[in-house]
């Protein structure tokens, strides 16, 4: 039954993809088979096309994949910043594809609120704005006042939009599933790992309290930074399906005429908005990953407000040093450290030629390095960079394809404001500010000093396991063949404690 159910809604699918001529854009994706199209149209033939569409697949691809739903609009999103799957026309295509949806009705939002919030509307908010100020594949954005006078934003979540959301991912899980069984090239993409994080992700956003907090978090890392902060969450009026805040006067970023109007510098925008990036995911480890030019506001001094905090992403710091130093590497065009930390990483397997991989990553970056940056096609180079991991027999990291994605994103944002702007000039003092303070000698230094007293705590535990009589360790014949090769022993382990007990109390001098 599940099987039926997944193939009436595959019909359904090519029905959309039908109605908007957007069949043929599935020649280009890379794990479609090639009869695949040609069946589709077979399938439904007798399906009418609406009129007046744009000539590009990827325009009309994006406009199918909008009105099918929210879960669609993810997914073209998240196809936008694969050109190795789909090709770098179809990507630029599904660029355009806007998270937006047309608005439900007041009468809905009006009772979610009341349901969450209890009693009646007004006894939380002394004005309400029944038109939205915007519509997403999630939720919808009103303008309001509380009782007490303050201006805010009120988010509410779509009526049964999870219901939703879970069917169609149920439906990209099942499909991932069989390319993985069927399609060697699907198994080294991982689709399924890929597919559990977008559902992971998704699910996250559709609860507003996360949402909420996320907003919290960041607004406490980042409360240092001049020229960039978050709105004031009004956490008496936030449940699961509604959230309140702060409003924000100002212009989207996305208004390049309307900024230049009113005389604020737009390279020093599209600058602070990528260092700003860099320094969530470097520093934090925890940064906005949903940085399209609606979600930030210029105020009139130019401070930077980011809102709509319902993807976020989030970097261990394994993760965090593999990313500073590639990109370090890339800047000082030191191509063996590149490929040294992918190998230290295991993102490449050990039976790969590191010396080959460096070469690799030198004929990618070195044609672009002195280039003006109008020249440099940035999916050009993603596609290189992931033909270079196929070659390589390197797996998708689901971990990072959000940070990717969003690194796309800021660059695109710094160009938008600045056609020359040079993503990596713009990168270096924050990269290189990290790498001082995480990856100096003195750095380590106090890494192994703030770990060692926990070591200590946790020494007399360890000695008495070590001491019981039920864990005498057994000590085993010598082995003639293993005299060569190297020997465990407490000897680094002592010798840990001794360097450690010198140097905190040449500390305590």
């Amino acid at each position: 039954m599940l099987t039926l159910r997944y193939l009436l809604q595959l019909y359904l699918l090519a029905a959309g993809l039908r109605r908007y001529g957007a069949i043929r854009a599935l020649a280009g994706i890379e794990l479609v088979p090639d009869w695949a199209p040609k069946f589709l149209r077979c399938l439904t033939f007798y399906i009418p096309r609406r009129r007046g569409l744009p000539n590009a697949d990827g325009e009309r691809l994006a406009l199918a994949l909008a009105a099918m739903g929210p879960a669609y609009i993810k997914l073209g999103q998240t196809l936008a910043t694969r050109p190795d799957l789909v090709g770098r026309p179809l990507a630029e295509g599904l660029s355009t594809l806007q998270d937006r949806l047309p608005p439900f009705p007041f009468a809905k939002a009006k009772e979610t609120i009341e349901r969450e919030l209890g009693g009646s509307l007004t006894d939380h908010y002394s004005a309400f704005e029944e038109k939205p100020v915007a519509a997403a594949s999630i939720a919808q954005v009103h303008k309001a006042v509380t009782t007490a006078g303050l201006p805010v934003a009120v988010k509410v979540l779509r009526p049964d939009v999870v219901a939703r959301f879970t069917r169609d991912l149920r439906l990209f899980e099942w499909l991932a599933e069989l390319a993985e069984r069927h399609v060697r090239e699907a198994q080294r993409l991982r689709l399924t790992k890929v597919v559990a994080k977008v559902r992971e992700t998704v699910l996250r956003e559709m609860d507003l309290r996360l949402e909420a907090a996320a907003a919290a978090e960041l607004k406490e890392n980042m409360a240092s930074e001049s020229g960039y902060r978050l709105p004031k969450i009004e956490w008496d009026h936030t449940t699961r399906s509604v959230l309140t805040l702060e409003w924000v006067e100002g212009v989207r970023l996305a208004d390049r005429a309307a900024l230049e109007a009113a005389g604020h510098d737009l390279t020093a925008l599209g600058a602070r908005v990528v260092q700003v990036f860099l320094t969530q995911a470097l520093r934090d480890g925890f940064f906005h990953a949903d940085l399209h030019q609606g979600n930030l506001i210029v105020q009139a001094d130019g401070t930077i407000v980011a809102i709509d905090f319902g993807i976020m992403g989030r970097l261990s710091k394994l993760e965090r040093r593999f990313l500073a130093e590639i990109l370090y590497g890339f800047i000082r065009r030191d191509y063996r450290r590149v490929a040294q930390i992918h190998f230290d990483a295991g993102y490449v397997p050990r039976d790969q030629s590191l010396e080959e991989f460096a070469q690799a990553m030198r004929s990618i970056a070195d044609p672009i390095m002195d280039l003006p940056v109008e020249e440099i096609s940035a999916g050009q180079l993603l596609a290189q960079l992931f033909a270079t991991t196929e070659r390589f027999s390197m797996q998708t990291q689901p971990q990072l394809l959000l940070l990717q994605r969003t690194m796309v994103m800021a660059e695109g944002m710094a160009l938008h404001l600045n056609p020359r702007a040079n993503m990596w000039q713009i990168s270096e003092p924050v990269i290189e500010r990290w790498i001082r303070g995480n990856l100096s000698p003195e750095a380590r230094l106090a890494d192994a000093i703030n770990t060692l007293p926990r070591l200590l705590d946790r020494l007399p535990a360890r000695l008495e396991r070590w001491l019981s009589d039920d864990e005498v360790p057994v000590v085993p014949m010598p082995d003639p063949g293993l005299e060569n090769k190297p020997k465990s022993s407490l000897f680094p382990f002592a010798l840990g404690l001794v360097v450690g007990a010198a140097i905190l109390k040449i500390l305590a001098l």
